[in-house]
């Protein structure tokens, strides 16, 4: 939960619902490839989420349900002290860590031009990464010697005897002495007089009352909830189908005998989430990775629960005769997922949903296959895995780097924002062009390479072949002219493929008979005078016959 006004309200009802974990993020932190607006308007400051969201929990004896946990911006022992005071539990590090490693936070993440080798896909840069496990490890035993020297302190002997005192915080002095250790009364000042809480002019109105107690909690009821959740089971909103299917006996067989196919036809509904995690974790528990060599086709029907598919591994085909909700794929290794509509509907399958948003996020294997369109965010992160989609909503492709997506129909805007690696295939039969940043221009062309043109085909006819696609049928069934109509976003590292002609596509006859070249320098060309008044949409809108 983002930290923010009215979130105690929020977190009282997810722990109802079963929350294992509720973790407030503050406005500080993020990730280096955030727009500076991102980072300077996004949320508040994490004490004050924690601290509404510990006090509406604890009144409402609900804290014993849930472990809270709190990130943004810390990086210090202090700061975790001073979180546990206000009842944090667990304390997560983003950037801080990434610095531990050898970020240097030049904040091009999006670009593939990181320095220092940790965000790029570029061989030459990755030479450069100067980070080992035990130097993000050496930092937290220092972080952890900081944290056992200020309770130390203040007299405690672990950070259990803490959490939950926010009597143990005050607003600093305006004697105080600027330190992370505690110290006594007389170095700070305390003895003197006037020595009220400090006043900086930006923060003259803020009440700091919420965030410290005069006099300490009940101590029965403050060791009722500490550690209790985050020691204890996680919770079971109901039986999941994970554990029915894998402990169908033809299924434990195939996992112990590692050889052999099991198909199997199940309903399922969307109250059925995550569905295909666990088997893959228990495959990969028996057999690694990439070590099983049977196959576990599951065919369900129905409307399948959020991430459905989610880490699928090698080995493992699931179908669905309906539709998905979000995260389809996340996290998938290998495998195949297909999705379609049933047989007996009437509607295009072009023209409707059948998959929600953010689907393969973080997806590094396998194959998709979506006889329909799918939400937005469609393969963000996606790093190797191979799609065939029939549209999507805006945002396609974003911060991919490895894998290939087809989309047959129509798709949205921002397309490929900050993609370092892999291909997108976009079929545009109208030449309507796409619609992306300025900057990805130039990674835009026909495709009209002769490997290019086999992979293209080659998951076409995969999609055909699993879903019975009517319009992967009219692709096919028309190959030479449709092929024209297909443009191909491929980022500057795959430049230099046989999949992409970059430097040769002025000679490559477009749509229409102009060239791609032609086409993108006549778009730049004829853009409108600049204005005086800032532009209604960022997007450009690339190729089309009359641009």
């Amino acid at each position: 939960l983002v930290s923010s006004a009215g979130i105690g309200t929020i977190a009282a009802g997810v722990a109802k619902a079963q929350a294992d974990v509720i973790q407030i993020s503050g406005h500080d932190g993020g990730t280096g490839a955030s727009p500076l607006s991102s980072i300077m308007h996004a949320g508040a400051p994490w004490e004050q989420g924690l601290c509404e969201a510990q006090d509406v929990l604890v009144t409402n004896g609900l804290r014993n349900r849930v472990t809270l946990r709190v990130d943004g911006g810390i990086k210090s022992g202090w700061d975790i002290v001073v979180a546990a005071m206000m009842g944090g539990e667990e304390f997560g590090f983003g950037s801080i860590a990434m610095i531990a490693e050898g970020c240097i936070m030049a904040r091009v993440c999006h670009m593939n031009t990181c320095p220092v080798g940790v965000a790029t896909q570029k061989v030459e840069l990755r030479k450069k990464f100067p980070g080992t496990p035990e130097h993000v490890a050496n930092f937290m035993l220092f972080l952890a010697e900081e944290v056992r020297t200020i309770i130390a302190a203040l007299g405690y002997r672990s950070i259990a005897e803490v959490i939950g005192r926010n009597d143990l915080l005050r607003p600093r002095g305006n004697s105080s002495v600027r330190t992370n250790v505690p110290q006594p009364a007389v170095a700070t000042g305390a003895v003197k007089k006037n020595n009220g809480p400090k006043r900086l002019a930006k923060a003259a109105h803020a009440d700091l009352s919420k965030f410290h107690a005069e006099s300490p909690p009940d101590e029965e009821v403050r060791s009722s909830w500490v550690g209790v959740a985050r020691n204890g089971n996680a919770h079971q909103n109901a039986p999941a189908m994970d554990d029915d299917i894998l402990a169908m006996p033809d299924v434990v067989d195939l996992l112990q005998k590692n050889d052999g196919i099991v198909e199997k036809q199940l309903d399922i509904c969307n109250m059925d989430r995550s569905v295909g995690g666990r088997i893959s974790g228990a495959i990969a528990r028996q057999h690694g990775n990439y070590g099983f060599a049977g196959k576990l086709n599951l065919n369900f029907t129905g409307s399948a629960g959020q991430s459905f598919g989610v880490w699928n591994i090698q080995g493992v085909n699931l179908r669905v005769v309906g539709e998905c909700n979000d995260y389809v794929g996340k996290g998938m290794a290998g495998g195949t997922l297909t999705v379609l509509p049933p047989s007996a509907s009437t509607f295009k399958s072009e023209d409707n949903v059948i998959a929600g948003n953010t689907c393969l996020y973080g997806a590094t294997g396998g194959e998709v296959f979506l006889s329909g369109r799918a939400g937005e965010r469609f393969g963000v992160r996606n790093a190797g895995c191979q799609a065939v989609i029939e549209g999507a909503g805006d945002h396609l492709g974003e911060y991919m780097t490895n894998g290939t997506i087809v989309a047959l129909s129509k798709i949205g805007r921002n397309v490929g924002a900050g993609m370092s690696g892999g291909l997108i295939y976009v079929y545009d039969p109208d030449d309507e062009g796409l619609k992306m940043n300025k900057m990805n221009e130039k990674n835009v062309f026909r495709v009209t390479t002769e490997a290019g043109k086999q992979q293209l085909k080659g998951l076409v006819e995969k999609h055909q072949k699993h879903t019975g696609s009517s319009v992967a049928t009219a692709i096919m069934q028309d190959w030479d002219s449709a092929v024209t109509k297909f443009w191909q976003v491929a980022p500057l590292s795959t430049h230099s493929t046989d999949f992409v002609a970059a430097s040769s596509g002025a000679e490559a006859p477009a749509a229409g008979g102009a060239t791609v070249a032609a086409k993108v320098t006549a778009v730049a060309a004829e853009k409108p005078p600049r204005s005086s008044s800032p532009p209604s949409n960022r997007s450009q809108m690339l190729g089309g016959s009359n641009p």
